[in-house]
């Protein structure tokens, strides 16, 4: 069953009243250090902003401010992540950066809808990093070794399989094998995770975009051994994973799928990792 929600603990931004351009200029690290970037419209990203506050708003959420959220966008036509930041309530969400991801592909055994909603990040459901080991169809189901895993606990997921109905799943954010899959995201192709790219997943490590949780219990003597000591934890770090599916009918440019040829050569048991 899913853990009680944590009290979010505030990051050191939320605490000293720092000023918010660091934050912004958080764009310019993402465009440096991720390689798989969606250049997305700026009436897109309005609204894929105003679609964020009002999944805040349905979870109580609708006066978070002043740290980075990352919102993803499930529709089978979109498949993006995209982060978002703002300094006040009832500031617009601005967006710092988007890149393509893969969510869960119903219609096979084990295989569920990514679930809908505003998921906390919290030590309580402890990260992990990846071995970088191969399976038996020699696919590194959680990427390479050290990629960082982020676990968000159990949560109730639609069976994409059989009669459907919903059952607990492990939900998670995580990298993939950077040769046989990472080519793959921006189509649904996980378990029911959220798939992301592996620099993706090193700017979120690096930055701590998503760990103030981890860092105020460090803070407090706890070992947080998944935390790198080399880590440069953003002031505005924040606690929650987002998502959505806008349901779009057809694929907008800015967020294209893998192509024909990448499509004809899906590794073989590419189905039976997360």
């Amino acid at each position: 069953m899913p853990l009680p929600p944590e009290p979010p603990e505030p990051n050191l931004a939320q605490r000293t009243g720092m000023s918010p351009a660091g934050a912004y200029a958080m764009r310019q690290n993402f465009a440096n250090e991720v390689d798989r970037r969606l250049t997305v419209p700026v009436a897109d990203q309005q609204a894929y902003g105003r679609s964020l506050q009002r999944a805040l708003d349905e979870d109580g959420h609708g006066d978070l401010a002043n740290e980075f959220v990352v919102l993803v966008d499930r529709s089978a036509n979109v498949q993006a992540a995209l982060v978002y930041f703002r300094a006040k309530p009832g500031d617009a969400w601005s967006m710092i950066g988007a890149s393509p991801v893969s969510t869960g592909r119903p219609g096979t055994y084990d295989h569920f809808v990514t679930p809908l909603g505003v998921f906390q990040h919290v030590p309580g459901n402890m990260d992990f990093r990846a071995e970088g080991t191969l399976n038996e169809f020699k696919i590194r189901g959680y990427g390479a070794r050290d990629m960082r895993i982020y676990d968000f606990g159990w949560a109730d997921g639609e069976r994409g399989w059989g009669k459907g109905g919903k059952s607990p799943m492990r939900f998670q954010m995580h990298a993939t094998d950077p040769e046989k899959l990472e080519p793959l995201l921006g189509m649904r192709h996980s378990k029911g995770c959220v798939r992301i790219p592996s620099t993706l997943n090193t700017f979120f490590d690096h930055h701590g975009i998503l760990d103030a949780q981890y860092e105020a219990r460090a803070e407090e003597g706890e070992s947080m051994w998944v935390l790198k000591a080399t880590r440069k934890t953003t002031p505005w770090a924040g606690h929650y994973l987002v998502v959505i599916d806008t349901g779009r009918k057809a694929r907008p440019a800015w967020a294209p799928g893998p192509g024909k040829a990448v499509r004809a050569h899906i590794p073989a048991g590419a189905d039976t990792v997360d």
